[in-house]
């Protein structure tokens, strides 16, 4: 039991809670008290051209109305605009506030102002529809121009008369309209969204996600309505200020985003495709660097029209079979190196049903990796068969622990929740088990498909998808979306061991070998889905798609790529992923690689035997002079630039060093001087580290058969 000063130091703190409770009450009653003290002071003593507000609304058609706030901005990754708003104004006229010597005067100089700059009208026709609205009866108000004009057309005009606020004068009128620009446009439009025009509200994208957050708080204030239905604003003070809307800081990289995009759109071109989806995500954070959607809009002209990557669902197709060997790898812990099917010839009959590989004439015997590599439906089906056909509540178990079966939570409207069938579906049938296990009779989008692909990289904790980090109030933090990470393991650390090293095996001896690059290891899966049709999976008809990460040794992005009903030309033309969806990926990869210096390694053993000694290199006159000081054997004349090395005491071994071809340079032994001389003038991106002489060089010297234009040099 509690002793006497615990049981009193308990009432105390609820009395104490009690307390601040209703001080915050009486504070708010007193703040709607003075809310309420404040709109009756403005409606009836407040003065305007000598009468009250409430006087003023009677003769003229005064109301209350609200004053759109502005709507925040939106950011990438780096601070650069993704979306705000600028303002823009029509130029109105109320042809009876200025009295009538200010108007004879000053009417003539208007209408020339307004004839040479707006150019709608003539100076006489101007003039004379003026004198006609301020004669009549039942109009007053004139709008000058058609359309809207800038904020620096705005200050021009307010130096002319009738909007110069002159005494006796007036009538100038600006009403305000926000315009949303988007500074990248047509990039990554899909995933920023837009603005429906009428009600200002975000209706797609992070603009439609985090509307209330960017729409800020309208303010209150006097509108005269005039003909037309149009409200002018009367007076410059508002009853209650507009508050502008937060920014949102997303997690975008407007690099990645266009190196996805080009990508992308040559591949969709050069295969007649509908549509195609890039996403680029850090495996320890599960931040979204690039999300690119392109739907084809006729000519072979492609726009982002849909986000696929959160709302387009298909059947995922071979992609699916990490899962299923996953669980297979959980339930037997077999050894895929050892376990054997036989896949035959490349088609058998199940339950009536065919089931083909898609190499003619088939694999005939695989490990289990090699099924995974070579990407037999066949061999599947016969490690379902032997292993989950007499449990398959257990199958769909390790689904469910996978984070298959539900959305992955990205804080961003419309994601479609994932469809996996169980066993109390009336579409469950007898050959759904086999049809699942190689991504079949299911509805999954490439978020979700990528995330799974994104926690085995990173060691098999599963992390969400997101795609805004930071809501500022101008330089104020307000809210920090932080990285979710599961903290228990998806699987076993083995069956992660394991599944790494067969997807590394896709790129380097199964369906994707086509894209393995010498510089670092690509980690990932091909799928290749018929299409649904009316019903009927379609024959020629694919969803393709490629999901890994890179580089396989440190993940530190994952991605996913889908190109949907790729057409092609000519005969030999393949339409399967490994030719389609994995090139893409390779490709993005690339350029991330060449771009991010971090993952890049500097490679040691490529440099030249006879650079491996090297003492001093650089311009040949620089290292004459050294070599005279140091009373070595002299430096070459006849080279622009040298390399010297010590074979023997005292003696100086002179090596010409050329730098004038297209191949990336030797530069072992220079000072950075002169490597960034060279590698700039050869069109490099030069980082590097450390202070000295270069003893490594992130690309090898010899032919750049990369392309890539980034180096990372180490100086000691």
């Amino acid at each position: 039991m509690g002793t006497k000063n615990d049981i009193e130091s308990g009432s105390n703190n609820k009395k104490a809670l009690i307390n601040r409770a209703r001080m915050v009450g009486w504070l708010l009653f007193c703040l709607a008290i003075m809310v309420f003290v404040k709109l009756i002071r403005v409606q009836y003593y407040d003065e305007f051209k000598g009468k009250t507000w409430a006087e003023y609304s009677v003769k003229n058609d005064l109301k209350l109305d609200t004053i759109p706030a502005m709507r925040g901005n939106i950011y990438s990754s780096d601070n650069s605009l993704l979306a705000t708003s600028l303002p823009y104004y029509y130029v109105g006229f109320d042809t009876k506030v200025a009295d009538s010597v200010y108007f004879d005067n000053n009417i003539d100089k208007l209408a020339r102002l307004l004839a040479s700059n707006f150019g709608e009208n003539t100076a006489g026709e101007y003039k004379a529809k003026i004198k006609r609205y301020r004669k009549s009866k039942t109009k007053r108000y004139l709008r000058l121009k058609s359309r809207q004009i800038s904020h620096l057309e705005r200050e021009k005009i307010k130096s002319w008369p009738f909007f110069n606020k002159d005494r006796k004068g007036g009538g100038g009128k600006f009403e305000t309209i926000y315009r949303r620009y988007k500074p990248f446009s047509p990039m990554a439009d899909r995933t920023v969204g837009g603005i429906d025009p009428k009600s200002g509200r975000g209706y797609i994208g992070i603009e439609a996600s985090f509307d209330k957050k960017l729409e800020g708080k309208s303010g209150i204030g006097w509108v005269e309505m005039v003909e037309g239905g149009m409200k002018i604003p009367v007076g410059d003070a508002l009853n209650v200020q507009p508050e502008a809307g937060r920014d949102v800081y997303t997690t975008l990289d407007m690099n990645f985003q266009d190196m996805a995009e080009i990508a992308l759109r040559r591949k969709l071109t050069e295969s007649m495709a509908n549509f195609g989806c890039v996403i680029v995500m850090e495996v320890a954070t599960g931040e979204i660097r690039a999300m690119a959607n392109l739907t084809k809009r006729g000519d072979g002209k492609y726009e982002e029209v849909f986000n696929y990557a959160v709302a387009g669902s298909a059947d995922p197709g071979s992609t699916f079979k990490l899962p299923t060997m996953m669980a297979l790898l959980e339930e037997t812990k077999l050894d895929p190196d050892r376990v054997t099917v036989n896949t035959g010839s490349g088609s058998v009959r199940f339950r009536g049903t065919q089931i083909n590989d898609s190499k003619r004439g088939g694999h005939g015997v695989l490990t289990a990796t090699q099924v995974f590599e070579k990407s037999s439906n066949i061999g599947v089906h016969l490690l379902m068969q032997r292993y989950f056909f007499s449990k398959p509540d257990t199958y769909l178990s390790y689904l469910k622990k996978f984070h298959l079966t539900t959305p992955t939570g990205i804080h961003m409207k419309g994601e479609k929740p994932p469809y996996i069938k169980d066993r109390t579906s009336k579409r469950w049938s007898h050959y759904s088990l086999t049809f699942m296990s190689y991504g079949y009779e299911m509805q999954m989008t490439p978020l979700q498909t990528l995330a799974l692909y994104n926690a085995v990289a990173n060691d098999g904790y599963w992390v969400r998808p997101m795609i805004v980090r930071e809501i500022r109030n101008a330089e104020e933090i307000e809210d920090k979306m932080e990285p979710y990470v599961e903290d228990k393991p998806i699987c076993s650390p083995e069956t992660i061991r394991k599944v790494k090293k067969m997807l590394e095996g896709v790129v380097n001896e199964g369906s994707a070998k086509n894209i393995s690059s010498e510089l670092y290891q690509i980690a990932g899966k091909t799928g290749t889905a018929q299409k649904l049709i009316n019903g009927q999976y379609t024959a020629g008809k694919y969803y393709t798609s490629f999901a890994g990460y890179f580089p396989a040794d440190k993940p530190k992005y994952s991605c996913i790529v889908i190109i949907d009903t790729p057409q092609g030309k000519g005969a030999n033309y393949t339409l399967y992923a490994g030719s389609v969806a994995a090139p893409v990926f390779k490709e993005v990869a690339d350029r991330i690689y060449a771009y991010d210096v971090s993952i890049q390694k500097p490679v040691k053993d490529s440099l030249p035997e006879t650079s491996k000694d090297v003492k001093w290199a650089g311009r040949s006159s620089d290292l004459k002079i050294i070599s005279k000081e140091l009373n070595l054997t002299p430096a070459p004349e006849d080279t622009e630039y040298a390399a010297a090395s010590l074979f023997k005491k005292g003696k100086t071994k002179w090596t010409p060093r050329s730098v004038d071809s297209k191949d990336v340079p030797d530069l072992q032994g220079m000072a950075m001087r002169d490597a960034l001389y060279i590698l700039e003038n050869k069109g490099f991106r030069v980082t590097f580290k450390g202070s000295g002489k270069v003893v490594e060089q992130s690309l090898p010297p010899g032919a750049n058969k990369t392309g890539i234009k980034t180096i990372l040099l180490t100086l000691q």
